[in-house]
């Protein structure tokens, strides 16, 4: 994937997106717990960024953290992920986004499995899946 940052206006997000996917990518929306569709997903593949496809996320690092959210004890590579400091809803939290284009991904807390000790809990609608025989073609 390219390094360049990719910026469009909502409008254009909104002709791209699904009304859910842009609430959560775009607002900073959060879906509620068990209702994403990647949540119990176990296929095998790379998850991507919903809105530009950069790789975020490989299946070989997800893990049922019993949370409601898809979650990876890391993502796959850490240039590909950034963070910022989130006090919303009387709560410091660090929030996870796609450094590509900003979309809100969810949020990393450090109580994770081994060997990292993280858990970056992503909503769904934020990523899509690419099964590895897609993903390597």
């Amino acid at each position: 994937m390219s390094d360049s940052k990719i910026t469009k206006s909502d409008d254009e997000w909104r002709e791209q997106l699904t009304e859910e996917q842009f609430r959560v990518a775009r607002q900073h929306g959060t879906e509620p717990a068990f209702s994403g569709k990647f949540d119990g997903e176990k296929t095998q593949g790379m998850y991507t960024c919903v809105c530009c496809g950069q790789p975020l996320f490989s299946s070989d690092h997800k893990y049922d953290s019993g949370s409601g959210w898809p979650s990876y004890w890391q993502p796959i590579a850490e240039t590909n992920v950034e963070s910022t400091s989130d006090q919303s809803h009387g709560m410091m939290r660090t929030e996870v986004h796609c450094s590509r284009c900003e979309a809100h991904l969810g949020h990393v807390f450090d109580d994770g499995p081994q060997p990292t000790g993280l858990r970056y809990c992503i909503n769904s609608a934020s990523l899509d899946l690419k099964p590895n025989d897609e993903s390597n073609g």
